[in-house]
This record gives C-alpha cells, structure tokens and sequence, in this order.
C-alpha cells in the first residue's frame, strides 16, 4: 500500500464526471487500499477516486475511524436509492480543497447501493455525518466540488481566501 498525492482544487480533473469500474481486478483492489492509506494519512473521513487522480465512480470512507470506531467502505459504481426530505446546513471541510470549511445544505438521510470489492451489492441507509460524507463524495464522482454548491458570493470569497493561501 501506498500514500497517493491528493488532487487540489482547481485541478480540471476535479470537475469531470468519473467513469464506471467495469471489472473488480487486482488493480481495483490495489487502488482501493492505496486510498483507505491516503485518507487515514490526510487525516479524512473519505476520499473519492479523482482525488487520487483515478477518473473512476469508487470512493472509499470511514467515519467513525478518529472515535475508534473504525468501519471502512470500499464504495465502487455507487448509486443513491432514496434521498430524504429533511435538508440541513453544515459545514463540511474537503481534502482537495485544504483550509476551507463551507456550509453546505444536505438531505439528512439517503440510501446508496454499491459493489464491495468482493464484488457483493450492497445497500445501507446513511443519516446525520454518514449522509453528509456519502454525498460529498458521490458529488467528485460526479465533478462536483464543495464550491458547486455555494452562491457566487460566499464562493468568491472562499476562493479567494483558498487562493491566498496557496501563495
């Protein structure tokens, strides 16, 4: 296993929709361990392929990992099933985009279906950070970042600030 270089905002490949994993092959099974080491370096609660450079719909996350509760996922071509009807507001930090936190407003539960490595369907319900985390995450697989979801002001302004930061 190995510790991959995390893609930062504004990298271009942060904004392309990722394409499916046809095949579980032991390059998947590679990659995936690569990015449950990644995330537990950074520290993170989860990482999704293009933040490794990978332009694949697979994430990995485990949220409970810094509570030593660890339970971590290896998510390929996941899907939401439900999305529930209850939305909240909270700030949500993002490995690409190191030193901002931006307040983003989500639905309290959702549903996703995935492959596990062992090629196995699963489903499970996500609420409260579960849900936030699972979102954030299909959002790279889908070449959204936390600034997609900000109005032009408060999104100019933390680019801004991101972007001085950089200097």
């Amino acid at each position: 296993m190995s510790v991959l270089p995390i893609v930062k905002w504004p990298d271009p490949r942060l904004s392309e929709t990722c394409a499916p994993v046809e095949q579980i092959t032991p390059g998947i099974e590679r990659l995936a361990a690569d990015m449950l080491e990644t995330m537990y370096d950074a520290p993170g609660r989860g990482l999704a392929a293009p933040q490794v450079g990978a332009m694949l719909r697979m994430f990995v996350m485990d949220i409970g990992w810094k509570e030593g509760n660890s339970d971590p996922l290896v998510c390929i071509n996941p899907m939401l099933q439900e999305v529930g009807e209850d939305r909240e507001t909270g700030p949500e930090g993002c490995l690409s985009i190191p030193g901002v936190s931006a307040d983003v407003s989500r639905p309290t539960t959702v549903q996703m279906v995935w492959t596990g490595l062992d090629g196995g369907r699963y489903v499970q319900a996500f609420s409260g950070f579960g849900a936030i985390c699972v979102q954030h995450e299909l959002d790279h697989l889908d070449g959204v970042v936390t600034f997609d979801h900000l109005d032009p002001d408060t999104r100019a302004t933390l680019e801004a600030q991101y972007s001085e930061g950089l200097t």
